[in-house]
């Protein structure tokens, strides 16, 4: 159930629009930055006797580049499918898909850096908006309605993912420890998400599911508030 890219929608993303060379070339240079910043740390942790601050800065950094690496190699063997810029699920595993915000590449290479702020987070819940509708029509049209849906953020709100068809429900210990894993990570994304050095707030970390079932019986409320929210940031664009 895998999209062709521009079959529902054209992705504007400007890390995939560019050439493989060119995306090796990024990638490549990613790793050197994160090598040199390492080989320093060693060298003041060895100065100064502090060896635990190169353990934690690889940690840290792995943490950071990961996305730039996984994400795309894990796009084109299969394991991740874009339902749009910032949105990006998993394959159906036992009848549960399990869903992503955009990662931090993803928001690097998406999020246009003239935004406000409040224009940067109504970008991104309108791009989760018109994926959930993507993936909407991709199981409406092979007959997987009653697949499960499930997916953990920090953007959209309880409110919000209640009128869209969405339920809170309690965040399992792992996915807590992968969240506390990258919260430098999380950091970052939160703070380009809102132009400004933003701490997130494990405890405003929310998990949802729900069906695609029962997103289809919010579909013309989900349809009608992408709109409001696209049509709102086309016009600065």
């Amino acid at each position: 159930m895998q999209l062709t890219l521009g079959q529902y929608y054209k992705m504007k993303h400007r890390f995939y629009s560019k050439s493989n060379k060119e995306q090796n070339r990024i990638q490549f240079k990613i790793a050197i930055v994160a090598v040199s910043f390492n080989v320093l740390i060693l060298v003041l942790s060895l100065l100064s006797g502090f060896y635990f601050f190169i353990f934690l800065c690889i940690i840290i950094t792995l943490s950071i580049i990961a996305p730039f690496f996984d994400v795309p190699a894990m796009k084109k063997n299969g394991k991740l499918i874009y339902y749009s810029s910032l949105l990006i699920t998993e394959k159906e595993n036992k009848g549960t898909i399990i869903i992503h915000g955009g990662s931090l590449l993803d928001y690097v290479f998406v999020i246009d850096r003239s935004f406000s702020g409040k224009q940067r987070t109504n970008f991104i819940l309108q791009k989760y908006l018109e994926g959930i509708l993507n993936l909407i029509q991709a199981c409406e049209e092979t007959d997987n309605t009653s697949v499960r849906i499930k997916g953990t953020t920090y953007i959209l709100n309880a409110r919000t993912a209640e009128k869209i068809g969405l339920k809170v429900i309690q965040t399992d210990f792992l996915q807590k420890l992968i969240l506390t894993y990258n919260y430098v990570n999380i950091l970052i994304s939160n703070s380009i998400a809102k132009r400004k050095i933003a701490f997130p707030k494990l405890t405003n970390i929310r998990t949802f599911e729900s069906n695609i079932e029962e997103l289809i019986k919010r579909k013309a409320f989900i349809e009608e508030l992408n709109n409001k929210l696209k049509s709102a940031h086309t016009k600065t664009e």
